[in-house]
Parts: structure tokens; sequence; C-alpha cells
């Protein structure tokens, strides 16, 4: 249970970085945050017949689901890495790199499974303010793993 806490620990740090970036992305672009993660649990909750709620009750629920869904992702993405790095020390470019690959498909994956998006058509810009706000979980979810150990 101690390694679980100390992978969760460093999921939970990343997601942090993750958010600080993405928020600040968001305050110098002056650009709105995404909807895509409330339009993943409105359409998982559509499938699944789980009613949300009235109108603005549903929206708000879609909202506060969907940005929990990326705290569990980023939780998820790094027990994931140290189920894999646990036998040994991982480079740090090589540690980055596969966090950062594992929380990106953890988000991206689902919605591109469901057609809320295609990466495929995504914007440089668009890419941009997805894989930067990734690689700053991959750097500090790697670098808090790495300290615990």
């Amino acid at each position: 249970m101690q390694t679980l806490g100390k992978r969760l620990i460093a999921g939970a740090a990343g997601t942090c970085a993750l958010n600080l970036v993405t928020y600040l992305d968001m305050a110098v672009r002056a650009r709105a945050a995404s909807s895509t993660p409330a339009e993943t649990v409105g359409k998982l909750a559509e499938m699944g017949g789980v009613g949300l709620g009235e109108k603005e009750q549903a929206e708000n629920r879609k909202e506060a689901l969907g940005a929990l869904v990326g705290y569990a992702t980023g939780a998820g993405a790094a027990v994931c890495y140290g189920m894999l790095a646990s036998k040994r020390r991982v480079p740090w470019p090589v540690g980055v790199l596969a966090l950062t690959a594992l929380a990106m498909v953890g988000s991206n994956g689902p919605m591109t499974a469901l057609g809320i998006t295609d990466p495929r058509e995504w914007s440089a810009s668009s890419w941009a303010s997805d894989v930067v706000p990734h690689l700053a979980y991959g750097v500090t979810a790697y670098s808090a793993y790495e300290l615990m150990k």
C-alpha cells in the first residue's frame, strides 16, 4: 500500500502541474476551457442510462465530473507507470515521455473513441494546448516518483 500511495502522490503532483500550465495558457491566450471532458461525461452518462439532472444541474455535474475524471486519469497514469518502472530506475527523458504519453492516451483516448475529438484534425495550437500541459505532468510526476523512491 505504501508503494501505491507514492504513485498516487506522484500522479497528484503531476495533475497539479498540468492544471497550473493549462490555466496559465488560458490566462495568457484568453482562451476558454475545453468542453471535451464535460462532453465525455455526458456521452458516458447517456450511454449508461445515468441521469445527471435537468439542464443547469446536468451541465454543472458534467463540468465537475469531467474535472474529477482528469484527476483520476492523472492518478491512473502514475500508478501504471509505477507498475512498469518498479523494478529499476528509468532514465529522466524516458520516464518523462512515458508518463506524458500515459496521461495523453488516458485523457484523449476515451474522448477519441467516443467521437468527441479527433486529434488528426487538431491545429498546431490545439496540439500545443494539449502536449505542453501533459509534458508538465510528465516532468512533475516523474520527479515526484523518483524523489519518493
